[in-house]
């Protein structure tokens, strides 16, 4: 694909086929997502890969557990949101995806979230191009950022995941959607 096709057809893909994505692939797309631009080149990012759905099924429903209960008591709008998109019943919070890459930041250096968040978005274009389609969850970051999941997953505590990504081979595609002009200011 031109790069222009990848950028227009890059969408978030959230029903996936149940075919693997092998180890091989998932690394060729993080050597393509370290090739993002960081900060005085400084490169603060860490990918943890998590292959298998089951394995992922079994993360995404206890994180969907996890958010219930931290807004089911939140009076904000957001969180109301959050509740009705959290109840249905059959929402697998993580796609039922069969991998996940955390792409974290090990330190706290100034710009390392956002280097990172450079690194995800290199590596979803890389995908989209590859034929696999991915999902940014920002909703299962705090999950992902406690203590205790950061243990289970043998994530150093002081690691922060910036980027959760899901991804897969899509069962379709979804359309491409419009885009509303920039809001474009020249200074003169």
């Amino acid at each position: 694909m031109e790069l222009r096709e990848v950028l227009q057809q890059r969408r978030s893909v959230r029903t996936y086929q149940d075919t693997p994505i092998e180890p091989h692939m998932v690394q060729a797309l993080i050597d393509t997502a370290i090739l993002a631009p960081s900060a005085r080149n400084s490169q603060p990012w860490e990918f943890w890969v998590v292959l298998g759905k089951h394995r992922i099924d079994d993360l995404s429903d206890r994180a969907k557990a996890w958010l219930v209960e931290k807004v089911a008591h939140n009076p904000t709008a957001e969180a109301a949101q959050q509740r009705q998109f959290l109840a249905t019943p059959e929402l697998s919070l993580l796609y039922h995806a069969p991998a996940l890459v955390l792409v974290a930041a090990p330190s706290f250096e100034k710009q390392a979230d956002e280097d990172c968040c450079l690194a995800a978005l290199t590596f979803m274009l890389s995908a989209r191009d590859a034929g696999i389609g991915t999902c940014w969850i920002g909703l299962a970051r705090p999950w992902f950022n406690q203590s205790a999941t950061k243990a289970e997953l043998s994530i150093p505590e002081a690691t922060s995941i910036v980027a959760p990504l899901v991804l897969g081979y899509p069962r379709q595609w979804p359309k491409t959607q419009e885009r509303n002009p920039a809001t474009v200011h020249w200074i003169g």
